[in-house]
């Protein structure tokens, strides 16, 4: 057998709301070509976000478990997307695993990729007041030559570039790729390789990056500093954003918390869970694609006070550790068979890193005037005060995507 050769994945996640820069990408994606693929795509869109939610809250639990007084932050959309792409190369229990371990079993073959094709498609879309860029790109050793039917598939399916890469010279390469990422993320994400393993041939970048304004924006005027009340009823001083408008809002009896749907413009939401005291974990536990629908149908639109912290958070996580509590080990391993991506070499993923940047504040736009006041009905407003640990999610409304998730336990991100 050959040696065994190395395969790093890296994934870089990125959620911002501030500041609109002009966009210097290339031409967009354009997507399914006709109306019947652009439907069947859609089908199984929504088919693969069940799965995706199942998938999302389970990661969820446990990045959450293993460090439960700390901010967690991700993008289950970034990671599952870039593991898809990994499967196209992937055979017999190496490919049994992933499905697993990601909630793609029992979906033919055909149907995830077209599902994941459909969603790079909407997450690729971008205006004036949202910019949203999903990107995979393959750094490959110029000496591995894959199979040329991988290639195109991850071309033609994930809208991948590949990138000729002489990983002989690591240090040079490991500052490309950083490069590569800072670029995609607008500088927020850097330095995200430390070191490349020697006898790495191929490596994966996954970026995400959303930046985009609230629908209504808050009034930077009303923001005042405040108490954030940590765990142990610890507190810190954070600068404490107010609004007053209509909202989708709602409380859950059975789990004892509050929910707040919030909207940027376009078809983008953020979504915030408030436990009641001594009721996170119940919560926690109860994360799961029905506990979201129940949710959507006890919101309703009303007056809301809105308070929430402006803060700025970055998670950061070994998936390769984290992942193989989910049962996903055999495509770290030697014995993984990655065979389909190079036919005649032993491949694995050495390396897999994901990192989410998310911040919230009260403009969208650099120097854009405020979006003007909402008539409201005279109604007693309903008070949400974000002032100690809650959970967020940013989804899109269409397919109700899961694009980031996470909880914030300390705004200041100490």
């Amino acid at each position: 057998m050959n040696r065994m050769l190395g395969l790093g994945l890296l994934l870089a996640g990125l959620l911002t709301v501030e500041g609109l820069l002009k966009s210097n990408f290339p031409p967009k994606y354009l997507g399914p070509a006709s109306q019947i693929q652009s439907w069947k795509g859609r089908r199984a869109a929504e088919e693969l976000t069940k799965r995706n939610t199942d998938f999302s809250c389970k990661l969820y639990r446990k990045l959450a478990s293993n460090s439960p007084n700390k901010n967690v932050f991700f993008s289950p959309l970034s990671i599952s997307t870039a593991f898809s792409m990994l499967s196209l190369g992937a055979q017999d229990s190496t490919l049994d695993e992933i499905k697993r371990g990601f909630n793609f079993r029992n979906m033919p073959e055909r149907q995830l990729h077209e599902g994941f094709h459909y969603l790079i498609y909407r997450m690729n879309q971008g205006s004036q007041d949202l910019e949203l860029d999903l990107k995979n790109t393959l750094f490959i050793d110029r000496k591995l030559q894959p199979q040329k039917q991988f290639l195109k598939d991850v071309k033609n399916l994930y809208n991948a570039d590949t990138v000729p890469t002489n990983f002989q010279n690591l240090e040079d390469t490991r500052k490309r790729i950083n490069d590569y990422v800072s670029q995609k993320t607008r500088g927020k994400i850097h330095n995200l390789i430390k070191n490349i393993t020697p006898g790495t041939v191929m490596l994966l970048t996954n970026c995400i990056f959303f930046r985009a304004r609230w629908q209504h924006e808050f009034d930077p005027k009303a923001t005042k500093e405040e108490h954030f009340i940590l765990d142990g009823n610890k507190r810190v001083k954070v600068p404490m954003m107010f609004r007053g408008g209509m909202y989708d809002a709602g409380y859950d009896n059975q789990l004892s918390c509050t929910i707040l749907e919030m909207p940027y413009q376009g078809t983008i939401a953020a979504t915030f869970i408030l436990p009641d005291e001594g009721k996170m974990k119940t919560v926690e536990e109860a994360l799961k694609m029905d506990t979201l629908d129940r949710w959507k149908k006890l919101i309703t639109r009303r007056v809301v006070d809105v308070s929430l912290p402006r803060f700025s958070i970055t998670g950061n996580y070994d998936l390769k550790r984290m992942l193989s509590h989910l049962g996903v080990t055999k495509i770290f391993e030697e014995h993984g068979d990655l065979t389909r991506i190079a036919p005649h070499r032993s491949l694995k993923v050495g390396e897999a890193v994901h990192e989410a940047v998310l911040k919230m504040d009260e403009k969208g736009t650099e120097g854009a005037a405020g979006s003007g006041a909402q008539t409201l009905p005279m109604e007693t407003p309903l008070s949400i005060k974000l002032n100690k640990p809650f959970l967020v999610l940013i989804r899109d409304s269409v397919v109700s995507t899961i694009i980031f998730l996470g909880k914030i336990v300390n705004p200041t991100g100490e």
